[in-house]
């Protein structure tokens, strides 16, 4: 049995194929009521962290903190396999958080969820795993090292937005003919935002672009309905403590996510205090958070009218918890009409994709793009300039069948030592420098020098030009998980160096 996790900020979600259906799983809380989800929380007991309803309940009943929203930790621009956060004061590795939370969300799969008969105890349980389309190597690879060190056998890593293409398919297909072949999938979760453009045909679909927020969703939302509450009550953020604004937080979530098209007003009891905050001031106050995600996504279909050369879009589909507040639709249709089709179970779609993604039996494939380009800042001039090497684009291709892209470069090297440090990047500008959102991904050091190959330490080499340097081949790979791993070799002496994340 192959699973589809859905990993998000504020709830995982988990489905499985059933015979040609994909059904969520669900699982029992602690108070035996079945629930299509598990919470992404966790939080301390004694010397321990507890995730999910155990940490729900146990915060419920001591008033321990809950720690949420840690995925969000992982779309940091600098984060590494060795970060630690604070937890309560206490230090513990992020690594180490998720893997704990990836190893619940396993023991709840075998023991109080409703296809826990169909797991056997001795095999590992297959999955296809979830991630924002627009998330770094780092991101990619610490979810994926998480859910391999909980026990998970993951097949394979797929954008959350690429997923929700396959449920769309699957479930409004009718809108897809021979002119209209595109789907503007728009997911809006928890804590990230991303939008896919997908070429359709058939059960084959290409992902043509993607782009996305890696700060923007659902919590955001809170934070709005939170201040919305103070300003009702007379009161401001500076006068509550912690604990006050993250008890005020919660209680925004769970009536943000109770809104329906009908409600016209949200009372929120603040330590006592009431508030009554009217939805339309609510949606005034938000409505800026929802155009973000239109500015987001603009360039993949520009104004998405047909004079844009959007013809060809069949819809625009509205996935992720976040878009199940009623404000999303309304904005998107007033912008683009008719074409937006919000699905039906908006927080399990990509869930449900992966677990079609998974079934070897539906025949769906799946061709995406790396979504951020790679690149390299190098020694020019003797060590005395950098210049940027632009490598792979965000365009390259990837493909969870294996069939990626990459890039192979031989020259003779002019120095005699390579400091290659690696970025991903969102753009670069006119000049081809990278701009916009930057994160390091890893520095190698080569040696050119024969002689410098036997060195473990080439910091305090200085650099400088040679003549008849070796000659050096330099390849770039993407793994069917989307992150690049790097080798450069010296072909005269079979020296080489590979750079590829790792967590130790």
């Amino acid at each position: 049995m192959r699973l589809g996790i859905d990993f998000g900020t504020t709830r995982t979600i988990v489905a499985w194929a059933d015979r040609g259906n994909y059904p969520v799983v669900t699982f029992t809380d602690h108070d035996g009521d079945s629930r299509d989800h598990l919470p992404s929380v966790a939080a301390w007991r004694g010397a321990d962290l507890v995730y999910g309803y155990p940490a729900m309940h146990l915060a419920a009943t001591t008033g321990t903190p809950l720690v949420r929203s840690f995925k969000r930790l992982l779309a940091s621009p600098s984060v590494t396999p060795h970060d630690t956060v604070e937890i309560d004061g206490r230090p513990y590795g992020l690594l180490d958080l998720v893997t704990g939370y990836a190893s619940y969300l396993r023991d709840a799969l075998r023991t109080t969820s409703n296809i826990r008969d169909g797991l056997t105890a001795s095999d590992p349980i297959e999955a296809v795993v979830a991630v924002p389309a627009h998330a770094h190597g780092a991101q990619r690879f610490l979810t994926l090292e998480a859910f391999r060190r909980a026990g998970f056998a993951v097949v394979s890593m797929v954008n959350e937005p690429s997923a929700a293409g396959f449920e769309y398919t699957q479930r409004q297909g009718r809108t897809l003919n021979s002119k209209r072949t595109r789907v503007l999938v728009y997911d809006l979760g928890g804590g990230t935002f991303d939008a896919s453009l997908v070429r359709v045909d058939g059960t084959d679909h290409d992902v043509l672009g993607s782009l996305g927020v890696n700060r923007l969703g659902g919590d955001d939302f809170d934070e709005v309905l939170a201040e919305c509450a103070l300003a009702s009550a007379g009161m401001a953020r500076t006068g509550l403590t912690a604990a006050q604004w993250t008890a005020l937080l919660d209680q925004c979530r769970d009536a943000k996510e109770g809104l329906s098209p009908q409600t016209r007003r949200i009372a929120i009891d603040i330590d006592g205090a009431a508030a009554d905050v009217q939805v339309e001031d609510f949606n005034d106050a938000a409505t800026g958070l929802v155009l973000q995600t239109v500015d987001a996504m603009a360039p993949l279909v520009g104004g998405l009218s047909d004079e844009d050369g959007a013809a060809d879009v069949a819809g625009i589909y509205l996935v992720g918890g976040a878009s199940g507040l009623p404000l999303v639709p309304r904005v998107l249709r007033t912008r683009f009409g008719r074409r937006v089709h919000r699905s039906p179970h908006p927080a399990a779609s990509t869930a449900i994709g992966l677990a079609i993604a998974g079934d070897e039996t539906a025949g769906y494939s799946l061709t995406d793009r790396l979504s951020r380009g790679f690149g390299v800042f190098r020694e020019r001039d003797s060590g005395h300039e950098v210049s940027f090497d632009p490598i792979l684009s965000a365009d390259e291709r990837v493909s969870p069948q294996g069939r990626s892209g990459g890039l192979t470069r031989t020259y003779r090297a002019a120095h005699n030592v390579g400091w290659f440090r690696f970025v991903e990047y969102t753009r670069v500008d006119d000049r081809g420098q990278p701009v916009g959102d930057l994160a390091p991904f890893g520095e190698l050091l080569f040696p050119f020098d024969a002689a410098l190959q036997a060195d473990k330490d080439l910091a305090d080499v200085p650099v400088v030009r040679t003549d008849g340097g070796p000659l050096v081949q330099e390849t770039y790979s993407i793994d069917p998980h989307g992150i690049v791993h790097a080798t450069i070799a010296d072909l005269d002496t079979g020296y080489s160096r590979t750079l590829a994340l790792r967590a130790g």
